[in-house]
């Protein structure tokens, strides 16, 4: 049992009921808890379901909340209680010890925020927020809004209280995050968290009140009333009824009236309940009933029936998510609806789509905008945009990979295939049935690889079972069947049948008979080319079966010949034997193999394993070895290079150790991070393995094919499978999540512990090389499973980003032990930035209906560089010395000359990529924004600093160059002459990079050109240069390291290149978007327009722990 410690809350779970008309839920007030009290009847809509808490969204605190505040500031958390020991189940493994935080809302009253007028009440109300200064000190100040919206006040103070203010109409920008001087100096910044940091900047001299809340939610409030009142001043209070709310009320008032057919103003509660939970199928019925109750006896109503404006007030309530709310806001101009402009903005900027337009907006909102009027006038309202945001077009499985897109035309070596172990199987090893519905399910999810264990069987039809086990047994002619049904059913790839043969020559001609006949052309029969190095490509084998098994020599002219048996059942006998303290040996046996039967096999011949050396000298690359998973698991820890650098050119098939009689499966990551190919999974064992397994494979059409990393490729390259470092010539990338929230969380099958609660949290993991394995986990929701918001930022280092994925997993914090709620498991090549949903699965794979996860992801380098759209942003970290390329020495002094030719263009390049990500890192710091803006966000941010007092620009891009510049046009302020400079920084090292990488990457090149002549005779020239044993052995390493670097370099500035060109793009579309560009019409209306966003700055993730951003701001 892991012992977790947690703050521990009432056992009880007695609440009063729900209230609904003062938007307050009544709750205990330490935990946010919202379970309703006794149950409810479901009337005569049907059964009734299990209670869950109705309305609320439970809001988790900060998490990290100033840690540093126990010994400096104090803190606002109760003390943590340690509770009962848990395990934390993710139905495959116990995690090792984890401190457990539980999240409580200091929200007033636990209200639900989705308006305006609700954020403008609560911050009249005010709340308790953290003033943060740049000596390390914080202060705890209680800040309200004026009743007259006029100014934003905090006490205690020493100021008088007129001083202990700022006017409103001096407010310049809302900024999220951390991202002003005062964070980044504080001395507290890495223990502060951004989702729960704001700034207000306020005055001419962009003066900033620098605040933390106790909660995210509680931020997103303040940020949202505030940037409403930048917008609209004393006007506020008239636009908090406006085209929204009638077009919400337009589109819920005619779905209304086709339900009231009799025209009698009212509805039954059941029709009003299923017209609720048409419109939100991850609705429970009961909830929706219990409102509607709740909110009759409220208005002491003793009829049962459901009126129109009921119907729209329970709706809204129950349908309204306050954090897609916040979100809305900040993208809309006037904060109640998204127009043609503002939807383009987020799309581009936010879900990096390319090349969008007004018309691209207007299809989306015809598509998802449920009110006539709104697609009528192009306008999205909040409920069309929470619409969207759940549709499959925001899913976070990019849907390009939904195809096939990789290069089919590589040898069958350069690939990962999708394959089962004992396919027949569908429970354990040792005693369970066998059935050919484990083949079926094994080939429709995209299975390349199964198995077939074929021994005598009665009435001279050979049989498929586990010899030497109590396994039962499937006639062989019908396990054939289905795979000529289904072979081809989900890829048109090739299907490899693993065939362990262990018939008499009898039978062995009856299996001949039914391949022949049932499989017939199918079976790819064509002798392996003598002449070829390498495999066929799987395009060359669409629609193939290649039959894997033991082949006579070439030389045997007789009808039969002797070959060594595979056995791998005898292994397990074997180990159950001495595991019985029955010490027997089953050595490997001779049988006869018909010569039929040999000749179907051709370019996946079975032989034995030696060594790494024997086979680089002796092996044919149609020849394939099986490596059981201990063996393979040593070869992977004492030679990791060679076994690289072996599965380059040859298939290699791992299989589960012996020791899994119960059919648990190994970490596939364990092998494909060496490249062997054909890594056989228990496909009926549920649980993390098979998780990754499934979530690997669904990239690339899930064909069951997957290309390998480009260094796991290439003939000349280095990698050692257990690198705990970055990966030489692969540009490490830095991946952002924020998880945001979760919707319609189940109740954990066979958990009856706690009732109808869920206390679901999230961890986020990443599984890949060594260096990449880490995870992370969110605090607790008291029960909360219909919307609990988590609002936890996390970031993680990907070393090697091909051979990455990303798991997401919820779970039920219990005292008994948590249970598994649902997981996703995506490659890490396969995720879209910006908002997204997550489809969660069940333990044995099923998708959860309705159960998502609310993410935003933002991918960087952590360097610079990196796909357009993706990956094309820059992070800059603390200063710090420039680290450059280094080459290693051979002792072989004609190639190190060679080598030496590199030093100095790896060192131009590497000060070409950095000094123009660094300039991009200042430039983002100016705007407000974190690291992981683009600088199309940064523009848009920037847009409201650059229009003076009269609506002109103060500033504007010519873009008719290719590199846009900043043309003043009045005398600047001190701290727009500093964002000018800084530009300026940005476009001067883009130049440079872009004129200069052609020359430089060239030169790098012919260094490795030059160097790879001399690869044929590398160990000749070592030799004569005196190198031996372990010289020459480091000298070849030393050659192929130097080798990867100067390609990896290379591609390093060919892709800040393509950066360069996408940042140029992207100011560019800001300044026309902004009407900044030079000749624009920056009118009045368009300056008020661009006055009236400045809430465009996105959602900015977590900064990493370790950065140290430097301040340039003075």
């Amino acid at each position: 049992m892991l012992q977790a410690p947690m703050a521990e809350s009432g056992e009880d779970g007695s609440l009063p009921p729900l209230t609904v008309g003062d938007a307050a839920v009544a709750g205990d007030e330490a935990a946010g808890k919202t379970r309703c009290e006794g149950s409810v009847s479901n009337g005569e809509c049907g059964m009734c379901e299990n209670m869950v808490g109705s309305g609320s969204t439970d809001a988790p605190g900060s998490h990290a909340e100033v840690d540093a505040a126990n010994t400096s500031v104090g803190s606002d958390a109760k003390s943590e209680i340690p509770r009962r020991s848990s395990i934390i189940k993710d139905g495959s493994r116990q995690r090792k010890e984890r401190k457990k935080t539980v999240s409580f809302s200091s929200m007033p009253t636990e209200r639900k925020i989705s308006s305006a007028s609700d954020c403008i009440s609560a911050m009249v109300d005010g709340s308790e927020l953290k003033k943060v200064r740049s000596n390390s000190r914080i202060y705890h100040r209680y800040f309200l809004l004026d009743a007259d919206m006029q100014s934003l006040r905090w006490e205690p103070t020493k100021k008088e209280s007129e001083k202990a203010k700022i006017d409103v109409k001096s407010i310049k920008e809302v900024r999220t995050g951390k991202n002003t001087d005062t964070f980044r100096t504080n001395g507290t910044y890495d223990q502060i968290s951004e989702d729960c940091a704001f700034s207000v900047v306020f005055g001419e001299n962009y003066e900033s009140l620098d605040l933390v809340a106790n909660t995210a939610d509680v931020a997103n409030v303040w940020v949202t009333g505030l940037r409403y009142l930048i917008s609209y001043g004393k006007h506020t209070l008239n636009m908090m009824e406006t085209s929204q709310n009638s077009m919400h009320l337009s589109w819920l008032g005619e779905l209304f009236d086709k339900a009231d057919s009799n025209n009698s103003k009212q509805i039954t509660i059941c029709a009003a309940v299923q017209l609720v939970k048409k419109l939100n199928p991850g609705l429970k019925n009961v909830k929706i009933e219990l409102k509607f109750k709740e909110l009759h006896k409220l208005n002491d109503k003793a009829c049962p029936d459901v009126t129109k404006d009921e119907f729209i007030e329970v709706f809204h309530d129950l349908s309204t998510r306050p954090e897609i709310y916040f979100l809305f806001v900040q993208f809309s101009s006037n904060k109640e609806i998204m127009d043609t402009k503002d939807l383009m903005i987020f799309l581009e900027a936010e879900q990096g789509m390319a090349q969008v337009s007004e018309d691209t907006s207007l299809e989306v909102i015809q598509k998802y905008e449920l009110s006539k009027e709104g697609q009528a006038k192009g306008w999205l309202s909040l409920h069309g945009f929470t619409n969207y945001l759940m549709s499959p077009e925001c899913h976070i499985f990019d849907p390009e990979q939904k195809t096939v897109c990789q290069d089919m035309n590589q040898t069958l070596s350069h690939y990962y295939i999708n394959s089962s172990h004992n396919t027949y199987l569908i429970e354990d090893q040792f005693r369970g049935p066998s059935d050919v519905t484990g083949y079926i399910r094994a080939l429709k999810m995209g299975c390349r690889s199964v198995e077939l264990d074929v021994w005598d069987g009665p009435d001279n039809e050979p049989v498929i079972y586990t010899g030497h086990t109590m396994t039962s047994q499937i006639v062989f002619r019908s396990v054939i069947d289905v795979i000529n049904k289904y072979a081809f059913v989900a890829s048109e790839f090739p299907l490899i049948l693993c065939l362990e043969n262990h018939c008499s020559l009898k039978q062995q001609r009856v299996m001949f008979q039914h391949l022949k006949k049932i499989l017939g052309d199918k079976i790819h029969l064509d002798p392996p080319k003598t002449e070829d190095d390498y495999l066929p490509s799987p395009n060359d084998l669409k629609g193939k079966i290649l039959l894997k098994g033991k082949k006579l020599s070439t030389n045997c002219m007789a009808s039969e010949g002797e070959v060594t048996d595979e056995d791998e059942g005898a292994e397990m006998s074997q180990r159950m034997s001495i595991e019985s303290e029955e010490q027997q040996t089953i050595a490997p046996k001779k049988f006869q193999l018909s010569k039929d039967l040999s000749d179907l096999v051709t370019l996946c011949k079975s032989v034995e394993f030696k060594d790494f050396s024997v086979s680089f000298q002796g092996q044919k690359y149609w020849e394939l070895c099986s490596f059981n998973e201990v063996f393979a698991s040593r070869c992977a820890s004492e030679f990791p290079g060679e076994f690289v650098n072996y599965n380059k050119k040859f298939l290699a098939r791992v299989y589960p150790s012996p020791m899994r009689i119960d059919s648990s499966n190994m970490n596939p990551q364990d092998f494909w991070k060496c490249g062997c190919q054909i890594v056989a999974m228990n496909y009926q064992t549920p649980g993390l393995m098979m998780d990754l397994n499934i979530g690997w494979f669904r990239q690339n059409g899930n064909c069951g094919y997957v290309l390998r990393p480009a260094i796991m490729r290439e003939q000349v390259s280095y990698f050692s499978a257990n690198t705990k470092d970055s990966v030489p010539g692969v540009s490490p990338q830095l991946l952002h999540i924020k998880i945001i929230s979760g919707q319609n969380f189940p109740k954990p099958k066979g958990s009856g512990a706690k009732g109808d609660v869920v206390d679901p949290y999230v961890y986020v993991e990443i599984h890949g090389i060594p260096a990449d394995c880490a995870e992370q986990r969110t605090k607790t929701v008291n029960q909360n499973g219909d919307n609990p918001l988590f609002d936890e930022s996390f970031e993680f280092q990907i070393n090697l980003p091909e051979l990455a994925m990303v798991r997401f997993v919820v779970l039920d914090d219990d005292y008994i032990g948590d249970e598994f709620i649902g997981q996703y498991t995506i490659p890490f090549e396969c995720l879209q930035p910006g908002f997204r949903h997550v489809p969660l699965q069940s333990l044995t794979g099923e998708l959860l209906p309705h159960t998502l996860l609310f993410v935003h992801v933002a991918i960087t380098n952590r360097r610079g560089g990196g796909k357009p759209h993706k990956r094309g942003l820059s992070v800059r970290k603390g200063k710090r010395s420039r680290e450059y390329a280094s080459m290693r020495v051979l002792l072989i002094k004609a190639v190190d000359e060679v080598f030496k030719t590199a030093l100095l263009p790896l060192r131009e390049a590497t000060d070409l990529r950095e000094n123009m990500q660094n300039a991009i890192a200042s430039f983002k710091e100016l705007c407000g924004l974190s690291a992981v803006a683009n600088l199309k966000q940064c523009i848009l941010a920037l847009s409201p600093r650059l229009i003076g007092p009269d609506n002109g620009p103060l500033v504007v891009f010519n873009l008719s160059d290719q590199y846009p510049n900043l043309e003043p046009q009045v005398l600047l302020p001190e701290v727009l002459k500093k964002v000018t400079i800084t530009y300026e920084m940005v476009i001067q090292t883009s130049k440079t990079l872009l004129e200069s990488s052609d020359g430089v990457c060239d030169r790098i090149l012919q260094t490795q050109k030059a160097a790879m002549e001399f690869h044929e005779n590398l160990h000749n020239l070592a030799v004569k240069e005196g190198l031996k044993g372990r010289k020459l052995h480091k000298a070849v390493e030393s050659f192929t390291w130097n080798i990867t670097i100067l390609k990896g370099q290379a591609d390093l500035l060919k892709h800040a290149r393509s950066e360069v060109q996408e940042n140029l793009k992207q100011i560019h579309y800001a300044a026309i978007t902004c009407n900044l560009n030079k000749g624009g019409a920056c009118g009045g209306s368009a300056g008020s327009e661009s006055r009236s966003r400045r809430s465009l700055e996105a959602i900015p993730e977590k900064a990493t722990g370790e950065e140290e951003l430097t301040d340039e701001d003075n």
